[in-house]
């Protein structure tokens, strides 16, 4: 169990600022790294964090915040605990208060004054965490020192202050002279942000930023999603080499590949379209992201350690291992996996199978999936024609496992399952006529568009001991 210090000071800081898809676990380990003093996730809304269960990962010595489509949300370590920040989007005090409880952390994303000081002063009376917010400037100075005076009122520990109204975008010029008001108006510390691309560059440039706002601490977003060593003061390092460490981070805690995918993405920018940038683009697990940055065998070794460590754990428990509940029988049975490298990218088993029952006027297949809790791998046996199918290899997601089951339908039935070399001119035709086939499973998450960030105003909840930083 992680447990967080009850205190975080929020003076002299440099900061990885809550962005969107980019404030993973990965990353944030990154930024503290190469220096960053307090990490911020990603914003997690509060109804689909009140709908997750905690679970302690004894395989990777995590705590993960699990939603019941087994996804994890949020995924924190003993690495980053007193420095990271658990910021979440609410528009309701007592939602943001029971989750401020689940795991003694929470956030609210602010959207007016009264609702503002409603949540924040709930928070900051409901726990005994440090509470900040993050918000934008409003259209008038006047009306900025009205909020954030009502802000500090309610007894939060610091303000971060993106010094641009809600509808500027990057391209937009920050107002410093408006973080500095705030600054000289307040008694508590403020954050400035706001200040990547056209103020910092480099490591040298973040005390510039923080003097020219008068600000307490400077947060980064875009500058440390570009390349994290902007928080080294000895200066940016190779951004091959920042990539090879993110990549390292992503396997050894089991990020999802998607998301992996999307920060190189973002830190890969204009050279997406080098031969590099190709590979990456075409990668559609961790293994080939891997493979892509030259790290194939880093992921085979860290792959075979992992699983050693979980039947490791599984042996030590064997009565907490569940197989399917139902009764085995009748059920036809081979071993095999889905490999998507062997498939083309439009045609999956699932989609084969879908439109042979379509066409032998059958119903549509049924997948019942089940998942061992100890490894969390899942195992999915596929209903046709009143005949079932399962494969007897357990896989780490639930579309894995139902591909599997496709799988082991289609080749006992000596039916084309979509592998490279196949054809199966009937089935192009017919998936754009079927807008509502099963395209296998849920929807994996997609990559969004390079360079959106999160830009609505934010509360946080904090956790950490107090740790000076050098050299300002």
């Amino acid at each position: 169990m992680i447990e967080h210090s009850l205190s975080l000071c929020y003076h002299n800081k440099v900061i990885l600022a809550p962005m969107v898809r980019v404030g993973t676990l990965p990353m944030r380990l990154l930024a503290l790294d190469y220096g960053a003093d307090i990490v911020y996730c990603e914003e997690l809304i509060d109804l689909k964090m009140l709908q997750c269960k905690r679970v302690v990962n004894e395989v990777l010595s995590t705590v993960d915040f699990v939603a019941p489509d087994d996804r994890v949300v949020f995924r924190t370590c003993k690495r980053e605990q007193s420095r990271v920040v658990f910021q979440m989007g609410t528009s309701d005090a007592e939602r943001a208060l029971a989750v401020a409880r689940l795991g003694g952390m929470g956030a609210a994303l602010l959207s007016d004054p009264d609702k503002i000081e409603k949540i924040l002063s709930t928070l900051v009376k409901g726990t005994h965490r440090p509470v900040t917010c993050k918000i934008r400037i409003l259209p008038s100075l006047e009306d900025t020192l009205s909020l954030v005076k009502r802000i500090e009122r309610t007894g939060i520990a610091a303000v971060a202050v993106h010094g641009r109204k809600r509808e500027e975008r990057p391209q937009h010029p920050v107002s410093c002279e408006v973080i500095r008001a705030i600054a000289e108006t307040l008694s508590i510390p403020v954050i400035a942000n706001g200040g990547s691309h056209d103020h910092i560059q480099e490591y040298l440039d973040i005390e510039d930023f923080r003097r020219a706002t008068a600000a307490s601490s400077v947060m980064l977003a875009r500058a440390a999603m570009w390349n994290p060593s902007i928080f080294l003061k000895e200066g940016l390092r190779p951004l091959e080499e920042v990539m090879e460490k993110y990549i390292r981070y992503a396997v050894q805690y089991e990020n999802h590949y998607t998301n992996t995918k999307y920060c190189l993405c973002q830190m890969l920018r204009e050279q997406l379209e080098s031969p590099q940038g190709r590979l990456l683009h075409a990668a559609q697990t961790s293994q080939e992201i891997c493979e892509a940055f030259g790290l194939g065998a880093f992921y085979e070794e860290t792959t075979r350690e992992l699983n050693a460590r979980r039947a490791e754990f599984l042996a030590r428990t064997p009565e907490a291992v569940e197989e399917p509940a139902e009764d085995t029988s009748g059920i036809i049975k081979m071993a095999v996996k889905f490999d998507r490298r062997a498939y083309s990218p439009q045609i999956t088993p699932k989609m084969c199978l879908l439109e042979w029952c379509r066409r032998e006027k059958l119903a549509q297949p049924v997948y019942d999936t089940v998942q061992r809790p100890l490894d969390r791998l899942f195992c999915s046996v596929v209903t046709v024609a009143e005949q079932k199918y399962q494969s007897t290899l357990w896989d780490k997601s639930k579309k894995l496992a139902e591909q599997a089951a496709a799988i082991v339908c289609l080749r006992s039935r000596g039916l084309p399952e979509g592998r490279l070399g196949e054809e199966s001119p009937s089935l192009h035709k017919r998936k754009r006529e079927a807008p509502d086939q099963d395209l296998g499973g849920s929807r994996a998450q997609e990559p969004a568009v390079p360079g959106k960030l999160c830009k609505k105003p934010f509360v946080a909840l904090g956790s950490g001991e107090e740790s000076r930083l050098e050299g300002w």
